[in-house]
């Protein structure tokens, strides 16, 4: 059934649609039930479902990782957990611990932390993870370009600590501008693919961008 939200003292009309949202939504319900920290947890499920990306054993970075939903499919489907999969996450905010994963905080667009992962790690990894979005403003050129901008920055930390024939998964918003990005990624990658789980909303115009068999930049 339906949960109606009213509006109430100083609660904007946005907030209440946010949490009407929230609270009608089956996967916050089955996130919270399964224990991942967001609904965001089931997009990667569907994408890896389909696109093979998580195998055990891989090493995975996941850029941006707040509050965590992505590291914890990563950790499961590699077998981070006391298994033999690795599992970074990294963010610009302090994210809590999360059982089977170094998190470090940083800042994505800083051009050092490609070296700070790869000196954590060791070495290569075999998949690089972003589901990265700006804050945004209601304006949809500006928030298409910040969204782009984050891509790219997950693309060049990709490209500095994937080892060959990794893949990357980027969120991007639909919208032309990133064309540009798409070219650099077909030069970069065997294969890459739109897809738009069906864990996305409807109204959202994010989509993401999976790139398979890393060749190195030319």
């Amino acid at each position: 059934m339906a949960v109606r939200v009213h509006s109430a003292g100083r609660r904007k009309a946005s907030s209440t649609a946010w949490l009407s949202r929230q609270l009608n939504d089956p996967y916050v319900a089955l996130a919270r039930r399964l224990g991942y920290r967001s609904r965001a947890a089931f997009k990667l499920i569907e994408l890896d479902n389909r696109f093979r990306l998580l195998r055990p054993g891989a090493r995975v970075v996941d850029l941006g990782c707040a509050p965590g939903s992505w590291t914890q499919v990563a950790i499961a489907r590699t077998g981070g957990a006391g298994g033999p999969g690795t599992v970074i996450g990294i963010d610009i905010v302090e994210v809590p611990p999360i059982a089977g994963a170094v998190i470090l905080r940083g800042d994505v667009q800083d051009p050092v932390v490609g070296s700070a992962i790869r000196s954590e790690l060791g070495g290569f990894v075999d998949v690089v993870l972003s589901d990265m979005a700006p804050s945004t403003i209601g304006h949809a050129a500006t928030d298409h370009l910040r969204i782009v901008a984050l891509a790219e920055a997950a693309f060049s930390v990709a490209a500095e600590i994937l080892r060959p024939g990794g893949a990357l998964v980027a969120k991007v918003f639909q919208g032309g501008t990133e064309v540009a990005l798409l070219a650099q990624l077909k030069r970069a990658f065997a294969e890459v693919r739109q897809a738009k789980p069906r864990a996305s909303r409807a109204q959202s115009a994010e989509t993401y961008v999976v790139a398979k068999g890393f060749r190195g930049c030319q």
